[in-house]
């Protein structure tokens, strides 16, 4: 039996990997900042999901929410504090909130659960294309995600021989952000002519936490527009 652990999987990508991951008959438990949207959400998730209340934003309390938690195969931690801050109009509280929650609650969260990590066990954090590709608003978001490639580094030695790799995801085409908007402008310089699925990024996730060959990897699911 396979536990998977979901920390953000009560809405966007992070949901996707847990309904793929509750379809094949996984554990999983999923998180949101909510007991009450945790567990809506892994009702409608269904199979074997529970919901669990963890704010990534208050690492202080990330251990105590997670106590319950004895065995664990797969971590993946998406949950993102998200939103526009320039420079030019710099909101100081909501930067602090966004990078404590993507970097120091991320990391907190892997060191709350590496004793019991199973033996295969493996890790997989979120970042984004922001990394790459700033864009009007980024100032945070690019920051944070570049700092996931150096946690992965640095994890990648302390959690070893568990494995940790970070996933990037470009454009998701169908997700609830960009589905309603078709004229993107990724659109017309991504190689493959088209912004990537959802279930390509569900697929990447999969990919990396199984194979026992990759470890400490930035790997991008943006349809090679970083080439152009």
């Amino acid at each position: 039996m396979t536990t998977s652990i979901i920390v953000g999987g009560s809405s966007g990508l992070g949901r996707a990997v847990a309904q793929r991951f509750a379809d094949r008959g996984d554990t999983v438990l999923i998180t949101s900042r909510t007991t009450a949207h945790a567990d809506t959400v892994a009702g409608e998730i269904g199979g074997l999901t529970r919901g669990l209340a963890v704010d990534l934003s208050q690492p202080e309390t990330i251990a105590a929410a997670l106590s319950e938690v004895r065995a664990v195969d797969n971590l993946v931690i998406t949950a993102i504090k998200q939103g526009v801050n320039s420079l030019a109009d710099f909101d100081i509280a909501a930067a602090i909130e966004s990078v404590t929650t993507k970097l120091v609650g991320y990391t907190e969260t892997v060191r709350a659960l590496r004793e019991r990590f199973n033996p295969g066990a493996s890790v997989v954090l979120f970042g984004g294309l922001a990394k790459e590709r700033p864009y009007p608003g980024s100032t945070m978001v690019t920051a944070f995600n570049s700092g996931i490639t150096g946690l992965v580094k640095t994890l990648a030695v302390e959690i070893a021989p568990h494995r940790i790799n970070a996933i990037h995801p470009g454009v998701v085409g169908d997700s609830a952000k960009w589905h309603d908007a078709p004229e993107h402008p990724h659109l017309a310089r991504t190689p493959i002519g088209r912004l990537v699925t959802t279930a390509e990024v569900v697929d990447a996730t999969d990919f990396v936490l199984r194979n026992t060959g990759v470890n400490a990897l930035d790997l991008f699911v943006d349809g090679g527009l970083r080439v152009t």
